[in-house]
């Protein structure tokens, strides 16, 4: 039963997490962390890494903290809150880095509908290079006409 309760509490902070990124994209970074991701909506940024990537390590730290803390005296629910964050932290990598901005040619040849969806809110959430007027915050959920739109181009 206890291992139950772990798996609901790493799932459920990994869905949590879209959230928390969606706001933290939306009030902070679009607000007062605009000085660290604003290079990350010039085009053709040349460097390999942006003073963006500062946010990486804003959420590292607390996860890293959470599974450090939850192995006091035994794995306890902390660990399973910090290993759904990383759990996050990988998928936003993966998606946000990998697959979105191509950051590592690793996944070039992918032709999935979400990717592609995933992709083309990206797309709109950047044709705005300052932190107002922004849209489409979210990494993993964004508005399903991206979806239905990347659907669609395929039949």
């Amino acid at each position: 039963m206890e291992a139950v309760l772990y798996i609901l509490i790493t799932l459920g902070t990994y869905v949590t997490m879209e959230g928390v990124t969606w706001l933290t994209h939306k009030y902070i970074m679009h607000g007062l962390g605009w000085y660290f991701h604003e290079d990350h909506h010039q085009p053709g940024y040349p460097h390999v890494f942006e003073k963006n990537d500062f946010f990486f390590v804003v959420f590292a730290v607390p996860c890293i903290l959470l599974c450090y803390f939850g192995t006091w005296n035994g794995l306890n629910w902390m660990f399973f809150v910090g290993l759904g964050v990383l759990f996050y932290g990988i998928s936003y990598f993966l998606v946000h880095d990998v697959l979105i901005h191509r950051r590592f040619k690793w996944f070039d040849k992918t032709n999935n509908w979400y990717f592609r969806g995933l992709r083309k809110a990206h797309k709109i959430h950047h044709k705005h290079l300052d932190k107002e007027h922004g849209e489409c915050f979210g990494m993993l959920f964004v508005p399903l006409k991206y979806f239905r739109e990347a659907k669609l181009s395929t039949s």
